[in-house]
């Protein structure tokens, strides 16, 4: 019996193992941001996964079967089951592989303003409002995405205060969903001509404390690379070079 596809409206063979075993398997692209939580996810909690990296411009059969509403990266597999949405995924590997710290903190209150502030930071700082910075010319549009991004920021910012992490002394499930977009500051800075650091310093202290975590500097590429493939992408969209930083 097949199960039924209330995961990702994409399950297609039936499970082989129990609930925590089973081969895993990451549907990937190596700049995703949203990808990149599925992998921190899965490293702090002691997962063996293999990574099947995607070229986006020509996906594979198994990535349009396995996510066929979105036809998007990331998507997790485990036990022959996929599993799409970054967040859904980042749940799911909490409740699965249970012998590890949980992401959430344990009473109800404090998970719900985790799962807030989480949504939260997937809502504002998104590859989409990143995309108004480094896929415009300077100008109005571009100035709008920049103080878009800042005001998103500032509040979570102003969330963090000065915990060491969002959820206190603990690295969790608000932590995996927004320092992804980490290694990206660095790209839309230079596309925009602004310093993430002198607007929103707590910020990138927060950002470098995450990276020295061996399951986050395992998951983010190097800032320069993605710069790289952000000046790519401004080719592919016609968007002039010469604005931004070239070497």
């Amino acid at each position: 019996m097949v199960l039924a596809s209330s995961l990702c409206q994409g399950a297609f063979v039936e499970p082989t193992m129990g609930k925590e075993n089973g081969k895993v398997v990451v549907l990937d692209f190596w700049a995703s941001p949203y990808a990149m939580r599925t992998k921190i996810a899965l490293r702090e909690k002691g997962v063996e996964f293999e990574v099947q990296e995607e070229d986006l411009w020509n996906k594979s059969e198994l990535l349009l079967k396995s996510n066929p509403v979105h036809e998007k990266v990331p998507v997790l597999i485990h036990n022959n089951i996929p599993i799409c949405e970054s967040l859904v995924q980042v749940q799911y590997i909490d409740e699965t592989w249970t012998e590890a710290a949980s992401f959430l903190p344990t009473d109800p209150q404090s998970r719900a303003t985790a799962r807030f502030w989480a949504d939260y930071a997937d809502k504002t700082i998104s590859f989409d409002g990143g995309r108004k910075i480094w896929g415009n010319k300077k100008g109005e549009e571009q100035d709008k995405g920049i103080e878009e991004f800042f005001e998103s920021l500032k509040v979570l910012e102003n969330e963090l205060g000065d915990k060491t992490y969002f959820g206190g002394e603990t690295f969790g499930y608000v932590d995996i969903a927004l320092v992804p977009f980490y290694s990206w500051f660095h790209a839309l800075e230079e596309c925009g001509d602004f310093s993430v650091e002198a607007a929103c310093p707590k910020i990138v202290a927060w950002g470098k404390r995450c990276v020295e975590r061996k399951s986050v500097a395992d998951s983010l590429p190097e800032s320069e690379k993605v710069y790289q493939q952000v000046l790519k992408l401004r080719q592919i969209f016609n968007v002039e070079q010469n604005e931004c930083r070239e070497h």
